[in-house]
């Protein structure tokens, strides 16, 4: 016990000892205050409807058929390619579909901003598209990621199978 006690004070001054500014002014010592998470990208502004339609990449009948409504509208996004947005004859917004072409880290956030890795079914397309599916209060999502390359689909249905099959048809007809 006593050589505890005498111990004690001793161990104290030799650490006091290791935090002493160095000899040699040179020598800096630098301690990061925050890393950058490589998954952090900086997202484009959501696409707003700006023109007329029709999309240039996908069919009015076809969206029609596939989300099971029919189209009272189209109207497009001023975005290279632009987003197409369908509406209901009463005017409401049936259906989105969002392409971005850009850099791989943004098209994987903006997937993951849309059907989040954590909590949506893994989806998958052809050719190597890789995303997140999953239904939400007002339908559903269905998004995935390629390279540098993305597309998202909103549909005012339950069911994703609707937004896969337009995704599809839109990477085909965009030569994704």
């Amino acid at each position: 016990m006593k050589r505890a006690l005498l111990l004690g004070p001793l161990l104290l001054v030799a650490l006091a000892g290791c935090t002493e500014e160095p000899d040699d002014p040179t020598v800096i010592t630098t301690t990061p205050t925050s890393i950058a998470s490589p998954t952090q990208a900086a997202l484009p502004p959501e696409p707003q409807p700006t023109a007329g339609g029709p999309c240039p990449y996908l069919d009015e009948d076809f969206v029609a058929d596939t989300n099971g409504q029919r189209v009272g509208k189209v109207q497009t996004s001023a975005d290279q390619p632009p987003a197409c947005f369908f509406y209901r004859p009463d005017g409401s917004v049936q259906l989105t579909v969002r392409v971005y072409e850009g850099d791989a880290s943004v098209a994987k956030a903006l997937v993951d901003a849309a059907a989040p890795v954590a909590t949506s079914n893994p989806a998958e397309l052809s050719g190597g598209w890789k995303g997140g599916a999953e239904a939400t209060d007002t339908g559903a999502v269905y998004a995935v990621a390629k390279d540098s390359s993305a597309v998202i689909v909103t549909t005012n249905q339950e069911q994703t199978i609707k937004a896969k099959q337009i995704a599809q048809e839109s990477i085909t007809t965009l030569g994704l």
